[in-house]
């Protein structure tokens, strides 16, 4: 099977697949004739593990840590307890302050803060937050869409220029060099274009999400 059909069957991105085969959690076979990889029913079953365990937000280390032998499934599963069970806690006194602020008759200008701020800022260094930390993704593609403007600008600008020169002025240089000088300018343009396309499919597909997890 290879990585597209994987990608089909196993709901991971190719790239999130690749991931974990560079930290040494899934080694597929190479086909001899042309050095493909080559995924077998294991590779699949193990994929399969991997996601599922990343949904329960089980660390790449504790990942590689299982796989290597040195961290159980019932030692992992415990640590996970441990710490949903913390996060319970958490959201507990969060919905008890909503509680306590949704009983008092106070408005947004005479709201007494300081006690619930502090208590809010104590939660937020043990990691916790209810706010989406994720950069929107349109944000993403704006950021991703500008910086191949810019830089694609640059290169169509110098093409402009020469071609301004080649059929504006009377003393053109000959037409080899001018097709070279447009070739070499223009395949930065094009590599901008294809990075730009696939840059938006990652960030569509979530792989920056995913990969902040690791």
């Amino acid at each position: 099977m290879n990585i597209h059909e994987v990608e089909h069957l196993v709901g991971l991105s190719k790239k999130s697949i690749r991931y974990y085969e560079e930290h040494g959690l899934l080694k597929p076979q190479r086909n001899r004739e042309n050095d493909y990889r080559i995924y077998e029913d294991k590779d699949i079953r193990k994929l399969k593990v991997i996601k599922f365990l990343r949904e329960l937000d089980v660390s790449i280390n504790d990942l590689k840590r299982l796989n290597d032998g040195v961290l159980s499934l019932q030692e992992c599963m415990k640590d996970r307890i441990h710490k949903i069970e913390a996060e319970e806690t958490k959201f507990i006194k969060v919905k008890e302050m909503c509680f306590e602020i949704q009983n008092k008759a106070d408005t947004f200008d005479s709201f007494d803060v300081q006690n619930y701020f502090l208590n809010m800022n104590t939660l937020n260094k043990e990691g916790f937050t209810l706010r989406n930390v994720h950069t929107n993704k349109a944000k993403k593609i704006r950021g991703a869409i500008i910086s191949s403007f810019v830089f694609s600008s640059f290169f169509l600008f110098l093409i402009g220029v020469i071609s301004w020169f080649q059929f504006m002025e009377s003393d053109q240089i000959p037409w080899i060099i001018y097709l070279f000088f447009v070739l070499l300018f223009g395949f930065p343009v094009i590599g901008m274009i294809y990075n730009l396309v696939v840059r938006i499919r990652e960030i569509n597909g979530g792989e920056e999400d995913e990969a902040s997890k690791y």
